[in-house]
Order: structure tokens, then C-alpha cells, then sequence
């Protein structure tokens, strides 16, 4: 069994976060990676506080484990569901898209870890300064948002700068990949492509089949004109977005439009034209359907077996 920093200072058997991923991240994902052994969170994305609250408190009855939520600062509804998560006393909270300074008083009277998810060394050394309990360093291998620096490269230089611990993100789908997070210095990985495909999420059928059938060369990026670049499954949509992207005919504030919806006409709807299908580079990897818990329990199994052998160069 694993234990570091993290499962430690959240009360965790096992240091796996799954991902809060906006339209897909709800309670009985949460609920059930949290029951299997590590760190399940419920995003919020763009929803309003009433439904935050809905899914904490469902989250509630399906599990007596810490979990979490995810908040998006950027969301028009944060601040409404920043108070929520302290009136419900969640156990964690991951932010992304911003800094979390003006709530972290707030969370901190209400007993709530905050994780802020970092895409640089400043990022992290200003979350450690504004009292965060540890930093996701998620490297441009992920699905969804990105920044610009893999997570080979951004891990190890976050973890020099920090004294709080580090979960490693992005490109993490399996048991080596876990390893490797530990190798460059993390106490513990978030993965969100590979909770796309447990049995308990709820994310449309046809989102799962196309996580199945990726391959290594199957996602791209987008929106970098914009500054908000997001990593996707290559579909009719994310072409046509790219193209506008380069095109100089295409002004800013029409492929801001171009993109609304799109995530949840894939989330939810399944729609294959018109979605956007977030996903890492790490897909192609990803090939079946299986539970949380066998998900978290492979995970962890696959990083006992690689550790247990990394002496084998040492001579």
C-alpha cells in the first residue's frame, strides 16, 4: 500500500484524485472513486450554487469519505458556490482558472483543504503563500484547459519551489504513470481521462466509445489565440474550431461563440458533430469500461509493481 503526504493530510487510502471535469464530474463518480479508496470531486463548472449543494449533499449519502469539489473562478456562479462548499464543510476544494485568495479565509474557518490546480512554478509558490494545503500540477498532456508545460517538465520544477505536497497531472493513466509522478517528486496523481470510462460516470455512451477508441495521435489543441487553450478528441468540431483559429478572417469574439455549448452537446447530448470531447494525450491507453474501484485499485496496483522493481538499474 502507498501512503504519502496526501493521503495523509486528506484522510485518503490511496493517493488517486479523480479530475473534476465540468458536465461529467457529479456526485455518484465522486462518491464511488472516494469509496474505492481515493479522492472523488464533484465540478462545479458553470453551474449555480442550488446544484453544487444538490450534489454535495447526494455525495453525502453515497459516501461517509472525503471528497471534493472543483470551482472554476472564472464560473459567474463561484462565488455562490464557494460559500456553499463551506457551509457544507466539504472536505476539499480544487480550483482552476484563477486565485482562490479572496475565499481562502472562508474555507479555511470552515476546516476545507484547498488544492489550487497550477500550471507554472509561480502559480504554485503564490497558492503555497495564500495558505493552500497542497498544488495539482497539471502538465499539457491533460483534456480540457491547459497551459504549456508538460507534466515532465512541470512537476519536478514545482515541487523544488514548494514545501506543500504535489499531485502530479496530465498524461496519467496507469500504474506507470503513477510511478513515474512519484520519481519527479509528487505525493500523489489526478486523472481525469481514465474516470471518463468508469461505470459510474455518467457522461453520454458516445463520449465513452470515442475515449475508447482513441489513439496516441487523437487529441488536439485549441484556443490558444484566445489564451484558453483546451485539449480535445480530434471530431468534426474541434477541426472546424481550429481552422477558424488560424483562419485571419475569423474574429475572436465569433470563435468565443463558435464554442458555447459545445462541451455539453458532447457530455450530454453525445452529440459526434457539434461537441466538444475533452480528453489527454494519455487516451490511447484507455481501452475498456471498468469500475471505480477497479480503476483506483489497478492504478495503485500498477505503481506498487513498477516501484517495486525501479532498483533493478542501480548497480
Amino acid at each position: 500500500m502507498i501512503k504519502t503526504p496526501v493521503t495523509e493530510l486528506i484522510g485518503i487510502e490511496h493517493p488517486v484524485f479523480q479530475g473534476g471535469m465540468a458536465w461529467i464530474s457529479d456526485a455518484v463518480l465522486a462518491a464511488a472513486v472516494s469509496n474505492a479508496g481515493g479522492l472523488g470531486i464533484i465540478a462545479s463548472g458553470n453551474a449555480t450554487a442550488q446544484y453544487v449543494s444538490e450534489q454535495i449533499k447526494k455525495a453525502k449519502t453515497l459516501t461517509a469519505k472525503p471528497f471534493g469539489v472543483n470551482i472554476m473562478l472564472t464560473s459567474p456562479h463561484a462565488e455562490a458556490v464557494a460559500q456553499v462548499v463551506a457551509e457544507e464543510a466539504v472536505s476539499v476544494v480544487t480550483t482552476g482558472a484563477g486565485n482562490p485568495a479572496k475565499f481562502m479565509k472562508l474555507w479555511a474557518g470552515a476546516g476545507v483543504k484547498v488544492i489550487p490546480v497550477v500550471a507554472s512554478t509561480a502559480l504554485a509558490k503564490l497558492a503555497q503563500r495564500n495558505g493552500a494545503a497542497a498544488v495539482i500540477a497539471e502538465g499539457c498532456e491533460s483534456g480540457g484547459h491547459i497551459g504549456e508545460l508538460t507534466t515532465m517538465a512541470l512537476v519536478p520544477q514545482v515541487c523544488d519551489v514548494v514545501s506543500i505536497p504535489v499531485i502530479a497531472a496530465g498524461g496519467i493513466a496507469d500504474g506507470r504513470g503513477v510511478a513515474a509522478a512519484f520519481m519527479l517528486g509528487a505525493s500523489g496523481v489526478q486523472a481525469g481521462t481514465r474516470f471518463l470510462v468508469a461505470k459510474e460516470c455518467g457522461v453520454h455512451r458516445n463520449y465513452k466509445d470515442k475515449i475508447i477508441a482513441a489513439k496516441d495521435i487523437d487529441t488536439i489543441a485549441t484556443g490558444k489565440r484566445l489564451g484558453h487553450p483546451v485539449r480535445s478528441l480530434k471530431t468534426a468540431f474541434s477541426r472546424e474550431y481550429y481552422a477558424k483559429e488560424i483562419s485571419g478572417s475569423v474574429a475572436d469574439e465569433d470563435l468565443e461563440e463558435f464554442g458555447i455549448g459545445a462541451l455539453r452537446l458532447a457530455a450530454v447530448e453525445g452529440d459526434v458533430k457539434k461537441g466538444c470531447f475533452p480528453a489527454g494525450q494519455i487516451s490511447g491507453l484507455v481501452t475498456k469500461e471498468q469500475s471505480a474501484k477497479e480503476i483506483v485499485e489497478e492504478l495503485v496496483a500498477g505503481a506498487e509493481a513498477v516501484l517495486g522493481v525501479a532498483t533493478r538499474y542501480c548497480v
